[in-house]
């Protein structure tokens, strides 16, 4: 081929642009294949995600035991005080009718158990069952200890043939009666000793100022109320008005019968207003009229 002076060459130079692909052949330049519409493509996760998850797993591992490990050692721990005997058994409280002894000896059976086995609750209706105590309370004291406190009764009169009325009206029984035959004696049916207690000891604070005193009080099926006073002299007050017949008996007793007391017999309330007053056989028989 002959190179014509004055003429360039008819091949043209094509400057590539840094970072520039060439064409492809054809001339035709292939391009990204075009995405699918609604076609997802899965990420891989990245590395610090998979390690907080790792983290969070390993932290709740390591709280699963420390509380598996805790519970293993309260079980030990528990099983190990429960296996552990009661040694010493302490006692407080007045008691005048009731050996400190026989209440460990009743309390010893229920503690075979062991210390936390004890069953506190059957050892203070056991010991509230014994005649002359009214009150028990029981705990433990740790680590093998049991401490009892007792509350005898306290008779304020005797009930029947023999029983006796604490100051709540409970009855109870005791095979030392004798011991309280100074005791006044109340008597009445069947589920009055509340209601004799109360007014027993009404009457009681209502004479005090005279200086009389009760020997005895009963109350029949009826309700009505008859007291033995001092020398025994009866005292009928009958079902009703109670404050107001004491009331007028001690006016009586004040004005009338204090020089003459030893001679009464019986004065009797149970009139609308007044008393009638019998003397000892000895005595002249005499009514004496309230105002």
């Amino acid at each position: 081929m002959l190179k014509m002076p004055g003429f360039a060459s008819p091949m043209l130079r094509v400057r590539r642009t840094p970072g520039t692909r060439p064409p492809e052949r054809g001339g035709v330049r292939k391009g990204r294949p075009s995405q699918v519409k609604g076609a997802t493509r899965r990420q891989p996760a990245p590395a610090s995600n998979r390690q907080r998850s790792m983290s969070t797993w390993f932290n709740r591992l390591l709280i699963l035991t420390g509380a598996v490990v805790v519970i293993a050692a309260a079980v030990e721990a528990y099983l190990t005080l429960e296996s552990i005997p009661v040694q010493r058994i302490t006692v407080t409280g007045e008691l005048e009718h009731t050996r400190y002894e026989a209440v460990q000896e009743m309390v010893e059976p229920a503690l075979a158990g062991g210390f936390l086995n004890a069953d506190l609750q059957r050892i203070r209706d056991q010991l509230e069952a014994l005649p002359w105590i009214y009150q028990a309370s029981v705990r433990r004291r740790w680590p093998n200890a049991l401490e009892i406190h007792v509350e005898e009764q306290l008779p304020i009169a005797r009930w029947g043939d023999a029983g006796f009325l604490n100051h709540e009206g409970q009855v109870f029984h005791s095979d030392s009666a004798e011991r309280w035959q100074s005791l006044p004696l109340l008597r009445g049916p069947e589920g009055s000793a509340s209601t004799l207690v109360a007014t027993y000891q009404r009457l009681l604070d209502l004479l005090r100022p005279v200086g009389l005193t009760i020997s005895q009080l009963a109350m029949d099926e009826r309700g009505q109320v008859e007291a033995t006073l001092d020398r025994d002299v009866q005292l009928m007050l009958g079902g009703e008005e109670f404050l107001e017949r004491v009331q007028r008996f001690v006016a009586l007793y004040q004005a009338e019968l204090a020089a003459r007391f030893a001679d009464v017999e019986r004065v009797d309330l149970r009139y609308a207003s007044g008393a009638a007053v019998a003397f000892r056989p000895e005595e002249q028989v005499a009514g004496v009229a309230g105002k």
